[in-house]
């Protein structure tokens, strides 16, 4: 199965582990709940998958690469205890809690989670030394004689023989023990996370007309030859940090994520013609409704190849614009959220309005803190307690230089700021739909015959951003185009449900 299957699988199988009976006590034991074994070729993102399951879930996450342990670290180090038996006193060997059993109760009690992932990676590449105690854990849960708490799911994940030298072969007594899970590469898959994780739109352009070049394992008289999902991905960060500090991107920085000779070197042509385009075709007047009769005319006589390309630099550029709207609605949800939490404190007698203030941001910088903690915190959702962190901050100065007389001026302060933040949210997203219709109306107007208008109406579906956009503000173009997609049924947006409230009403309770 793919990627996304296997998230799929992993969580169900984690909301069935997690389901109680009515005396609170789990459904399946924990003894009995069969750790899952993610089996699948190096870098197709089987650790990328584990945090936003754990993320989606709202519960902890624990990573270890198990090749980086010893029998010492895994089970504990050895002391000795005084025993009595049958009335004698023995000497008998105890162990220390484990490394890795210790790392869960810390995570417990650092972020309040009760349940939790405990992920162990390469889990069948251990030392020779630990090999027993690592089959007893996936049989018992137990390292020395120390059990994985309540709440905790094992998932591990191992890579298959042909790729590495060290894996050890499991016997069927194991292997009935596991909740075995097989992974293959997936573009079509890994292209929905690329979107969201903002792969360079050279690398997506790329890949769409070479798909084959996505996954590639070979053995050469030069030895092991590869290119892997992971290995795209730490090229896109690369490349974008290169152009932003204005360094050349060639084939020597390319080849050393794209192990592959031939790969590295047809992708860094690729990208020198899709640098050449990008500047050819001024995407940003293209998305203004600016784009002259030369980039109309060099659209509609280019080659296929060619019309991929400005597609990929389109909704790069789309989708950067879209993203915006995503985080600042995140941002404004989380500042709504802390405008409701403060107005009761605002109107207690002899209320520090500075204080209730400060207390919602102590409560953001908490949630910041444990998601870090618990390897469950997103880009995005961090950029959206900082943005309100930072909204908060500015309203304490507010207050503090307007000094309201009562917790109903005080509120209006900090309402106001939201307003504004508001107001800015709506502009932004009203550009953002313009710039959509431009993008539709210049494709209509190019490439009125060719199959292009359904690839753009592709992308947008599968897109992330474009998508959450499109479920929130509707797009007119879009869904003309996407006929047999009217199922795609509009949400509620969060612009409705800011303003479905009666403030007035609010403010007189």
């Amino acid at each position: 199965m793919n990627i996304k299957q296997a998230k799929e699988q992993i969580q169900n199988a984690m909301t069935a582990y997690f389901t109680k009976d009515t005396f609170g006590n789990y459904v399946i034991p924990i003894e009995r709940q069969r750790p899952i074994f993610l089996m699948g070729p190096p870098g197709i993102g089987k650790t990328a998958i584990m945090e936003q399951v754990a993320s989606e879930l709202g519960v902890g996450l624990l990573s270890y690469s198990m090749t980086h342990h010893t029998r010492q670290s895994a089970i504990g180090l050895p002391f000795i205890e005084k025993k009595i038996y049958g009335g004698k006193e023995y000497s008998v060997s105890e162990y220390t809690m484990s490394e890795i059993i210790a790392s869960v109760y810390d995570m417990m009690e650092q972020t309040g989670l009760k349940e939790g992932i405990l992920f162990l990676d390469e889990i069948n590449c251990v030392s020779e030394t630990l090999a027993p105690a690592m089959l007893q854990f996936l049989q018992y849960k137990i390292f020395g004689r120390h059990r994985v708490p309540d709440g905790w799911i094992v998932v591990t994940a191992g890579n298959p023989p042909e790729y590495n030298h060290s894996v050890r072969e499991f016997d069927i007594v194991t292997w009935d023990r596991l909740k075995r899970i097989d992974v293959e590469p997936d573009y079509e898959v890994w292209k929905e996370y690329a979107y969201q994780r903002g792969i360079h739109a050279a690398i997506m352009t790329y890949l769409d007309i070479k798909r084959t070049d996505f996954y590639k394992i070979e053995t050469t008289v030069d030895g092991k030859s590869f290119v892997t999902a992971r290995g795209w991905s730490d090229l896109s960060d690369m490349i974008r940090l290169y152009e932003r500090n204005g360094i050349t991107v060639d084939e020597m920085l390319i080849s050393q994520y794209l192990q592959n000779k031939r790969i590295a070197k047809e992708f860094a042509i690729y990208y020198d013609l899709f640098n050449h385009y990008k500047s050819d075709y001024q995407v940003d007047k293209i998305l203004d409704g600016r784009a002259s009769e030369d980039i109309l005319n060099r659209a509609r006589a280019a080659k296929f190849d060619e019309r991929l390309a400005l597609l990929g630099l389109i909704l790069d550029a789309l989708n950067e614009e879209l993203k915006g709207i995503t985080l600042s609605e995140m941002f404004v949800t989380e500042l709504l959220a802390a405008l409701k939490n403060t107005r009761m404190d605002l109107v207690k007698p002899n209320a520090d309005f500075a204080k209730a203030v400060r207390n919602q941001i102590e409560a953001l910088e908490k949630k910041i803190q444990t998601g870090k903690l618990a390897s469950t915190l997103s880009s995005d959702m961090e950029y959206a307690y900082r943005s309100a962190i930072g909204a908060l901050e500015n309203v304490i100065g507010s207050m503090i230089q307007q000094a309201p007389e009562n917790g109903k001026e005080a509120f209006i302060v900090m309402k106001a700021d939201f307003d504004k933040h508001l107001k800015q949210l709506k502009k932004q997203s009203s550009g953002a739909s313009k710039k959509l219709s431009n993008v539709f109306s210049f494709c209509e107007t190019v490439f009125s015959e060719g199959q292009e208008i359904l690839i753009l109406v592709t992308e947008l579906t599968i897109g992330y951003y474009s998508a959450r956009f499109i479920s929130r503000y509707g797009c007119k173009e879009y869904f003309n185009h996407n006929k047999e997609l009217l199922f795609y049924e509009r949400k509620k947006s969060l612009m409705r449900e800011i303003e479905s409230i009666d403030w007035d009403a609010e403010d007189s309770k």
